[in-house]
């Protein structure tokens, strides 16, 4: 099977992450910060570590700031519940996940879905309009995972500084991809998803903080405080409740020192040039429908939608499946970026691109899109 749905979740993970998470659990199973004994230490220490160098990493000022959360939605939950309140304003992106727009439907929280454009003046000029006097947050995604279309976080976060508002980033599609420091581009909050970019396992996010959060949505036992019933203030206990998991957190540790040693640029060149491959040979195919521009540098992430003309995303996808690429199909829980791209009623295919994807591996989709015998069960199939 060819892997081409990174965007989902990484497909091959490094070894590394992978030895990393098996010594956790041979050697790491006792219960960090809630017992004194030798064992309880050392894994505690080995966390702090992880925390240390993810700060590290994303430009934020230490290793309490570093939270472990269940996922990337799970911060994002954390950060609109413990920021917004009624009365408040929000202001996103017209590409956001249901991450964001699911929690926000439920809180029943006035919002502006400020629309990306090209032009990266007319898109920050339209930030600007969006923020009022009582809008609190600013939350966006750093590249949608439909379109790839990358947001100018760091010149959002300037705006954001200078008028007072809280800024969240979404990072699930470029933390890893692209180069982010947290304090440089002013993020206040950025939630991260490790399956993805930094080829950590699934079940596990990241929330990393600039400052508190006034509300939290979990409460339970830190290992601090006991006898108080209250949650503590401090970080990382006060959003950490319950038991941590530590194998996991461990292949973050080596996912981001993978990416680290592997180079972010480098990757992302890669993963971009076999996008741009893919888009210039289909871009001319009169079968296939693309939506977004060819992807340059800078301005988009590896992911490419597009579909077989006359054909529903899904059926599309199920075919080239029946061929071992594996690929995703449908809305992607995305459907303010379908809408964008008008494609509510098909949904789309998408590709995506990782640091283990190859040129041969393009190759062969490339010669499979290419292939009439393909192309003519294709469209039979779909008569």
């Amino acid at each position: 099977m060819i892997y081409f749905d990174n965007a989902a979740t990484t497909g091959k993970k490094p070894k590394t992450v992978v030895d990393a998470v098996n010594f956790a659990l041979n050697n790491l199973s006792a219960n960090p910060g809630r017992s004194g004994h030798d064992l309880s230490i050392k894994t505690a220490d080995e966390v702090y570590n992880v925390r240390a160098k993810t700060a590290e990493f994303f430009g934020a000022e230490g290793a309490e700031n570093v939270i472990f959360t269940l996922n990337c939605t799970h911060s994002i939950n954390c950060v609109l519940k413990g920021v917004v309140k009624m009365g408040d304003h929000v202001v996103v992106s017209n590409l956001e996940h249901n991450a964001v727009m699911r929690p926000l439907a439920k809180m029943k929280i006035p919002y502006t879905a400020v629309e990306v454009k090209d032009d990266v003046g007319e898109t920050l000029d339209r930030f600007k309009r969006a923020i009022k006097p009582n809008t609190r947050l600013v939350l966006v995604s750093g590249a949608s995972n439909v379109t790839g279309q990358i947001l100018p976080i760091e010149e959002i976060g300037e705006i954001c500084h200078k008028r007072g508002v809280v800024f969240c980033v979404d990072a699930a599609q470029i933390a890893g991809v692209l180069t982010i420091n947290m304090k440089k581009m002013n993020i206040d909050f950025l939630c991260v998803a490790p399956h993805k970019g930094l080829y950590a396992p699934m079940g596990i996010g990241l929330l990393i903080c600039r400052k508190n959060l006034e509300n939290t949505i979990i409460e339970g036992g830190t290992g601090t405080d006991s006898l108080d019933y209250s949650q503590p203030r401090f970080l990382p206990e006060r959003l950490e409740s319950g038991t941590i998991g530590v194998p996991l957190i461990m292949g973050v540790g080596a996912g981001v020192d993978f990416v680290k040693k592997t180079g972010v640029e480098k990757i992302y060149r890669h993963e971009l040039m076999l996008c741009q491959k893919l888009y210039d040979v289909i871009s001319s195919d009169k079968d296939i429908i693309l939506y977004t521009k060819r992807p340059e540098f800078g301005f988009y992430a590896p992911v490419l939608p597009f579909n077989f003309k006359g054909c529903e995303s899904y059926h599309f996808a199920k075919m080239l499946n029946s061929h071992n690429f594996a690929v995703r199909a449908g809305f992607h829980c995305a459907p303010t970026a379908h809408k964008v791209m008008k494609t509510l009623n098909s949904g789309a295919v998408r590709v995506s691109f990782g640091a283990f994807n190859t040129e041969a591996e393009i190759k062969s989709l490339i010669s499979l899109l290419k292939d009439k015998n393909f192309k003519e069960k294709l469209k039979k199939s779909i008569e």
